[in-house]
């Protein structure tokens, strides 16, 4: 621990508070003032830094300060009220400078030793900052103001901390209740929709006069990255993406605008905030912001609306199984309200109950495991089971759902104090593929969710939605995840996406050498039939038979699968592959860490990333094709359907003239009509939510076999 220097007195019964602690075990009150700052390190390139204090205790974060811009003796004057049950847990101080757009430098950390302090009594504390792996820098100080107050032992369901729990036994069975803080912290109190429009007259930063700009966006944990337009001062973005508000963290967008250099640093052009408490809720505002220490406007389109509908609740708590809160939400989404609210497509409803088997991660052979549930951008989690490998949870989540094409990613994870998260496994669940009201023992996966991990977890899962919204959401934009992991040179994964375009690819030649040898007569019948087709077709063709003929091969493959003929067969090629790349991936995370020659060749590789990346999509591409014909997702082909048999209807009946002037027509006053409209393609939409051959196999659910799992639950035994 390190020290801290304050008038420490005596308790007056001649004991410690460690020691009363330990003899009396309740909850405690610990109320802390931040106050400031003084001589923090400079972290940035200026002499300045941009500190923030995070408050941790037992690994978990439990209070996390405002940045002061540019201050190295910042004054925050915050405070904070957290409850304890044992002042055996230390409070740790951790300092850092925030960068936007990139990882925050560290500044120092202390200790604070609850045990020390004086009950019932306010102090001051000041706390030395230190770098651990350089105990003699001094990084300057830190002072607070706290006042540790004893409280009576309180029902379950108020207690602020998820590390409380009954321990008077062994075998007495766990009880964790959610707690108010675990609910404030994650539930969200608005949405806030952004569009990026464009940026005027930005300032030149390559040598030929002009720019490639990018705009990073950034509301508290949640971060945005806008596409790289290319040669521009006066950049057209129209993109279109929603933030979580949160009461507790302030309503201030910091937004930077930055210059793409292919292997070097990104050079930056400006920054601008949007004060969202400025703002009138329910209605949308068109702002043009000037850049500071830049040249410049950006043009945004923000609106500010009321909450989706989110929750989390321990399970006894089932909206579904209330007659009148089910009836409510079946009316919501029953076909009458289909044009009502569009972007409000449907009510998920996850139930956490436990896992079984879990993977032991800490040198114990235990683990203390959250799971963590994820739809799209909305990202809820459970408390934390210690020193257990057959957790419950028995939590109960509940998501509005804006994409029916969404997949669901439970993922399981190991808590440890002061380093991120051990990942234990996940499962991926398309919403499609769901059966409602029915538990389901879910085999957990690797992170790449090809082959199984230790464990199995239990799920109930309910949706609804309304099908009419669901349909037109399909030929919308798809939402884009704020925060992915980064794509990385992978010798297996360029081989993979390049065996998966050739295949694509040989369809082609070989329907192309299939047609040649009609021409060269190599089957006298065939060649015969064939040219008898070709007489008719061009004699009698008409342009309603294109859609024809694909609403007819959709028929034709679904009939084939219903009557037990199907024809689609396991990629094992693809499964096989995907094996391998994870066992390269695993190698590369071992060589980083011993060398890292790859920022050496960071030019080269964002040049091998891109040819990857077009490979995965020119491959993809491909695949949802063929995928949409074999009624890989039934829902998507039955849409197909009905579409091929409206543009049949309409090319049937109207002349090709008039769709060709509708067309242009429709084109050429887009822009007038809407003059922020975002662009998008209905049928590149509608194809991007048909699952590739790479998806399937992700999203394919493991056999679980029982004789691995523990054959009875241990209800008694908290781990």
């Amino acid at each position: 621990m390190l020290p801290f220097e304050n008038n420490k007195r005596a308790n007056p019964t001649g004991t410690s508070n460690a020691e009363l602690s330990l003899a009396e075990p309740g909850m405690y009150q610990l109320d802390i003032t931040l106050k400031r700052g003084h001589n923090l390190a400079a972290r940035d390139r200026r002499g300045t830094s941009d500190p923030y204090v995070k408050f941790k205790i037992g690994g978990k974060e439990v209070f996390r300060s405002k940045t002061i811009h540019k201050n190295l003796n910042p004054v925050w004057e915050e405070k904070t009220s957290i409850m304890i049950e044992h002042l055996r847990e230390q409070l740790y101080i951790k300092v850092f400078d925030y960068d936007f757009g990139l990882q925050d430098d560290f500044m120092g950390s202390a200790f604070l030793d609850l045990g020390s302090l004086e009950q019932n009594r306010s102090t001051e504390v000041t706390l030395s900052l230190k770098d651990p792996h350089y105990a003699d820098q001094d990084l300057g100080t830190i002072l607070l103001s706290v006042l540790l107050t004893p409280k009576e032992q309180q029902r379950e369901g108020t207690m602020l901390m998820r590390k409380s729990w009954k321990r008077s036994s062994k075998f007495q069975t766990q009880s964790i209740r959610l707690s108010d803080l675990h609910r404030k912290a994650q539930l969200w109190r608005g949405i806030v929709s952004v569009t990026l429009i464009e940026g005027r007259e930005l300032k030149a930063m390559d040598p030929n006069g002009l720019s490639d700009p990018y705009v990073k966006f950034r509301l508290g944990h949640q971060k945005y990255k806008s596409k790289i337009m290319p040669k521009t001062l006066n950049p057209q973005w129209r993109e279109q993406f929603d933030l979580h508000l949160y009461e507790e963290r302030g309503g201030i967008i910091d937004i930077t605008v930055w210059d793409k250099d292919a292997g070097k640093k990104d050079d930056f052009i400006g920054r601008c905030q949007v004060d969202l408490s400025t703002l009138s809720k329910e209605q949308t505002h068109k702002l043009e912001l000037p850049l500071e220490e830049g040249e410049g406007f950006l043009v945004l389109l923000v609106t500010l609306t009321a909450s989706a509908a989110v929750s989390i609740a321990d399970l006894p708590i089932n909206a579904l199984e209330d007659l009148k809160e089910q009836e409510e939400i079946l009316k919501r989404y029953s076909l009458v309200r289909m044009f009502h609210n569009m972007k409000d497509v449907g009510f998920l409803q996850v139930k956490v109950i436990r896992a079984e088997g879990l993977m032991a991660a800490d040198v114990t052979g235990k683990s203390d495991p959250f799971c963590v549930v994820e739809l799209n951008n909305d990202r809820l989690l459970t408390h934390t089971v210690y020193k257990n490998l057959n957790p419950e949870w028995n939590k109960i989540f509940t998501f509005n759902i804006k994409d029916i094409h969404s997949v669901l990613e439970v993922t399981v994870y190991d808590e440890d104090r002061d380093r991120s998260a051990d990942f234990l496994g996940k499962v991926a669940i398309p919403l499609l593929s769901i059966q409602n009201g029915e538990q389901k023992a879910y085999v957990l996966k690797n992170k790449q969710l090809t082959g199984p991990t230790k464990g199995v977890i239990y799920l109930e899962i309910d949706v609804i939605f309304n099908a009419v919204k669901a349909s037109f959401r399909t030929l919308m934009p798809k939402e884009q995840k704020y925060i992915e992991e980064e794509n990385r040179i992978s010798k297996q994964l360029l081989l993979r996406n390049f065996m998966r375009m050739k295949r694509c690819v040989m369809v082609l030649v070989n329907a192309a050498y299939y047609i040649n040898s009609c021409f060269d007569w190599d089957s006298p019948p065939r060649s015969l039939a064939a040219f008898v087709l070709f007489l008719f077709v061009t004699w009698n063709f008409e342009l309603y038979m294109i859609p024809l003929t694909l609403l007819l091969l959709l028929v034709w493959n679904y009939f084939l699968i219903i009557s037990g003929k199907d024809n689609r067969q396991r990629d094992t090629v693809v499964e096989d592959m995907l094996e391998d790349e994870e066992e390269e991936d695993d190698r590369d995370d071992k060589d980083s860490e011993k060398k890292g020659f790859m920022n050496k060749l960071y030019a080269i590789q964002e040049v091998c990333v891109s040819v990857q990346n077009i490979l995965d999509e020119v491959a993809s591409f491909g695949e949802r094709i063929k995928n949409t014909f074999n009624w890989t997702v039934p829902f998507l082909s039955w849409l197909a359907i009905v579409a091929l048999c409206v543009f049949t209807v309409i090319l049937y009946f109207t002349p090709l003239r008039y769709i060709v002037l509708v067309w242009g027509i429709n084109k050429f006053t887009k822009k007038l009509r809407s003059p922020y409209a975002i662009d998008n393609n209905e049928v590149l939409d509608f194809l991007s939510r048909v699952p590739s051959d790479v998806q399937l196999v992700q999203y394919q659910e493991l056999k679980h076999d029982p004789t691995h799992s523990p054959s009875k639950r241990k209800k008694n035994n908290p781990g």
